[in-house]
């Protein structure tokens, strides 16, 4: 196994690349039109943990292939990442006044700034993929790569995720129905994260993409758990937006459906399956392991 001192500066210095690049991306604040680009970096430069981006990277270590080939996806996750929660904290979907610690997007600044922003930053997302991704990477995995950041982010994913949750207020999901929801909400772009950065190995083997899927499938569902969980025991000083939310909505959670032990079992049991499906590449896989944990163990 992998030292941990070693471990964790490799993810810091992944989180740091990656703010590197996102800086090469984003226009300046002072570029015309001005107000536009202060929000979308505003929105992107606030504090979050680049979880999809880190796994990008890991991912690209777990198969073999350089930090640098990495880039493209890890820079477009965090971009969809970032547009998708500007456009969640709106009053006509979450109606949120905190993220991160900070006024959302459209309380700095204005809510239809704030529609433009995230639909820029979507945008941005294709725009870094279709010219950083690697010349060396073929063509057709080229489109492949492009295409799971489309369906991700789309009404097959994450976006579809959404309707749900929205259509879902007030009423009573089964587990599966719940699951289905997240499945697509908060899975879809983790899985892409993932597929992405594997997809950047020239030739990589169908086995191994099943593989890291897998693995991304599970820590995606525990990553939603994990957040509902908190959503009921966290405080605003540590979330960083207000806690109970969820339940003020009456939103559908795996701790209202199931109680939170039952949740944190699901979680473990979540934790452990994504675990077992990285044996195959050994000790290249503990930064991927490593992150499992935290997903699973986090307390923001």
């Amino acid at each position: 196994m992998t030292d941990n001192n070693n471990l964790e500066s490799q993810i810091e210095s992944w989180r740091e690349r990656v703010d590197q690049m996102l800086e090469k991306w984003l226009p300046d604040s002072t570029t015309p039109p001005a107000r536009l680009h202060e929000a979308m970096r505003y929105s992107v430069f606030n504090g979050g943990k680049r979880v999809r981006p880190i796994l990008s990277y890991a991912t690209g270590h777990t198969v073999g292939i350089d930090a640098r080939h990495c880039d493209a996806p890890a820079v477009a996750i965090e971009l969809i990442h970032a547009y998708s929660l500007v456009h969640d904290d709106l009053p006509a979907m979450d109606d949120d006044d905190l993220r991160r610690g900070k006024p959302t997007c459209h309380k700095a600044f204005d809510e239809a700034t704030a529609i433009l922003a995230g639909d820029a930053l979507q945008a941005l997302a294709f725009d870094v993929l279709a010219r950083e991704l690697d010349a060396d990477i073929p063509a057709e995995q080229r489109l492949q790569i492009i295409a799971a950041l489309g369906v991700a982010s789309g009404s097959r994913g994450m976006c579809g995720g959404q309707a749900i949750d929205l259509y879902g207020v007030g009423k009573k999901f089964n587990i599966a129905e719940l699951e289905n929801m997240h499945i697509h909400k908060t899975g879809a772009p983790i899985r892409a994260s993932i597929k992405m950065a594997a997809l950047c190995k020239p030739g990589i083997d169908t086995n191994s993409l099943k593989k890291l899927d897998h693995y991304a499938k599970c820590i995606g569902l525990a990553f939603q758990i994990q957040d509902d969980i908190l959503d009921v025991e966290g405080e605003t000083a540590t979330l960083g937006k207000t806690p109970g939310a969820d339940e003020a909505k009456n939103k559908p959670t795996y701790p209202a459906l199931v109680g939170l032990e039952q949740a944190r079992l699901m979680a473990k049991e979540l934790y452990e399956d994504a675990i077992e499906s990285l044996a195959p590449f050994g000790a290249s896989a503990d930064a991927l392991r490593r992150i499992a944990n935290y997903i699973v163990n986090r307390s923001h």
